[in-house]
């Protein structure tokens, strides 16, 4: 079987850093050759923040129009491509060597199936970034819009990492893989297959955001902030409260920060004089709570594993990660309408929980991607299980190939963007 190389790229919603990370594949065997991440500064932060307002929900045509929106997409990807050059440069990589470069784009609205049937409106999902200018700046071909085809066929679109968990559950085993990004999202593997893959809700969102707006810090790292606060109940309530539409939705789902309110869990915050050490404290507890309030909504018909395996680096705050693993275990404070849903939870577990680290963790969504870009490349649907249980078979992604001279680029927008139902009636 021909091996593939391939650079897996992943902007998250916090737009933290760059991560990159070449992966080898030998059939569903993969190595990562290398890894790379860039931090974003805070100038670049409050720009995207800024557009992402600027461009809720609004059409392709609405988004192109606006004055700030293409100097700063050129911006963005500029500095993506930049990261794919200088990776190579440090670990004296031949491009010629590389097939492709997955990459996701930077998600800036997300309105859902999940959300949108409830809201009585029309799905789409809004990812900036043009494969081809990145296919231009660095000289490799792109595959990229992988959740556009996933929207338009019905699924969320995200989360979209429950098949590259299977993938790895080779070698790591079955289980329930969780990762704790900017938002948290899980997929239960069963013998090697993704059963159910689902959004849990806010993981880093509340707790780095209120760090940088407060502290000159990025992240809470080892919890030095929050591990001297405690919990303060009023707060989990009204963390709960602002996001409960949200929260309280049937799996499987897809999120997004626009949902948790944070611009007015903040103001309440600093209302009511929270110090910033009992509001980190819980936020952090509150990521944990949410990820196990989600495996409460997990049908009955479907077993609940023992295992959790954790990805993504928001499980390496120590504070999170005991909470996560305490509340599994029937420890913890529980919101009193929770009490009977979480001590439900604890006796569906056939075995005491097991927490492990996955080996492949660090760069789980950038890989994610990589491996996206091979199954594109070798035109095999991506196993979504919502999906495949509706009887589709859909292959995700589209691919650019680095031109001269190209005059100019229309792809800065991806297709399910909002309006796409339009566009493809025409």
């Amino acid at each position: 079987m021909t091996k593939l190389r391939i650079i897996g790229n992943m902007t998250g919603n916090s737009m933290d850093a760059v991560d990159l990370v070449l992966t080898e594949f030998d059939g569903d065997k993969m190595k990562d050759i290398c890894s790379f991440t860039k931090p974003y500064d805070k100038n670049m932060q409050d720009k995207i923040e800024s557009l992402r307002v600027a461009v809720y929900n609004k059409t392709r045509a609405e988004i192109s129009a606006l004055p700030e929106f293409v100097p700063l997409h050129n911006e963005y990807v500029r500095q993506i491509a930049d990261c794919v050059n200088e990776m190579c440069e440090i670990y004296d990589i031949d491009k010629a060597s590389i097939d492709a470069i997955g990459f996701h784009g930077k998600t800036l609205d997300h309105n859902p199936p999940s959300k949108a049937k409830i809201d009585g409106t029309l799905p789409y999902t809004l990812q900036i970034g043009s494969g081809k200018m990145l296919a231009d700046l660095t000289g490799i071909k792109v595959v990229y819009d992988f959740r556009s085809d996933a929207v338009m066929n019905g699924f969320d679109g995200a989360p979209l990492v429950s098949p590259h968990n299977a993938h790895i559950a080779s070698s790591e085993g079955d289980g329930c893989y969780y990762n704790g990004g900017n938002t948290s999202n899980f997929a239960l593997i069963e013998n090697g297959k993704a059963i159910l893959g689902a959004d849990a809700g806010p993981f880093n969102e509340y707790t780095d955001a209120y760090i940088r707006k407060h502290t000159d810090l990025a992240y809470d790292e080892n919890a030095q902030i929050g591990k001297n606060g405690k919990l303060n109940t009023d707060l989990l309530q009204r963390l709960y409260d602002f996001g409960r539409h949200y929260y309280e939705t049937a799996l499987p789902k897809s999120g997004d920060p626009a949902y948790y309110h944070k611009t007015s869990i903040f103001a309440y915050v600093e209302k009511n004089d929270i110090s910033l050490q009992d509001a980190v404290h819980t936020f952090e507890y509150f990521a944990a709570y949410i990820a196990v309030q989600a495996l409460t909504l997990i049908p009955q018909n479907i077993n609940v594993p023992n295992r959790f395996i954790l990805f993504g680096g928001g499980w390496k705050n120590p504070l999170v990660k005991r909470s996560f693993e305490d509340l599994l275990n029937g420890i913890g404070c529980v919101l009193p309408e929770h009490t009977e849903q979480f001590t439900a939870l604890v006796k569906r577990f056939k075995q005491s929980p097991q927490v492990l680290n996955s080996s492949f963790g660090d760069y789980m969504e950038a890989r994610l991607f990589a491996d996206l870009a091979r199954y594109k490349l070798q035109e095999k649907a991506w196993e979504i299980p919502e999906i495949a249980r509706g009887g589709k078979s859909v292959v995700c992604g589209i691919i650019a190939e680095p031109e001269e001279n190209r005059n100019g680029y229309d792809d800065m927008v991806n297709r399910a963007a909002k309006g796409w139902q339009a566009d493809v009636i025409k």
